[in-house]
């Protein structure tokens, strides 16, 4: 699942960041309302965790705007306002729900996960499938032939993105964006190691092999065509 945090206090931010990253969730982060209303209109998020007080824009007016352009992305509001016309004023204003800092994150991903129970998130763009693997976003299960296969949280995470683009030539650098943020090459066997372990435990009991290396460009996870005669 693929988070936007606006926040503008570092360490809260990093602290949100840390604990979904551990999850198997894909962040985004801003630190002033002004970048982070750009990157949720430009950019497909499954859930937003806002910031009321934030430099640039506040909160209730990034809100206001994402509705009234149509994105009904779920939010969740953060803040350190707790009083009960607060909370109504960020409810009226599009949020989905309001969490009152200081937050416990535990908190704080249970009521993702109420808001994914919800409904919020298609079923279509909930599961992602190719042939007979399957990849729940709200469980977090992933399975082969109705078999669970047991990921780790980075592994999780890459096949999450090989699958949202199935069919399609992913490289060594949008994986390193997507997956660990990194803007730049560090010039280790870091892919290599998170793929091969990934294909082998989605594909080496499993007939045909799914995931395949394009030498010279990339990996595609796709449905070998069968052959002929």
């Amino acid at each position: 699942m693929r988070i936007l945090v606006i926040e503008d206090d570092i360490e809260t931010a990093g602290y949100i960041a840390k604990g979904l990253k551990e999850h198997g969730h894909t962040v985004d982060q801003a630190i002033d309302g002004k970048d982070g209303l750009f990157m949720a209109l430009e950019n497909d998020y499954d859930i937003l965790i806002l910031d009321r007080m934030l430099p640039a824009l506040d909160g209730l007016s990034i809100l206001k705007t994402l509705r009234s352009s149509d994105r009904q992305t779920p939010v969740i509001i953060l803040s350190a306002l707790g009083e009960v016309d607060d909370r109504v004023q960020g409810l009226k204003a599009g949020g989905d729900d309001y969490l009152v800092k200081p937050f416990a994150f535990s908190e704080l991903l249970a009521r993702i996960e109420a808001l994914l129970r919800r409904g919020e998130i298609k079923p279509d763009i909930r599961l992602l499938k190719v042939a007979d693997l399957e990849l729940d976003r709200l469980t977090h299960t992933v399975k082969r032939a109705g078999k669970t296969i047991n990921l780790q949280p980075r592994e999780y995470v890459i096949l999450e993105f090989l699958l949202q683009h199935a069919g399609q030539i992913v490289t060594r650098t949008m994986l390193l964006e997507s997956v660990w943020d990194y803007h730049f090459d560090p010039q280790t066997n870091i892919i290599d190691v998170h793929i091969s372990r990934l294909r082998n435990k989605i594909d080496r009991d499993f007939e045909p092999a799914l995931l395949q290396t394009v030498r010279g460009a990339g990996y595609c996870l796709h449905e070998p065509a069968p052959e002929s005669g």
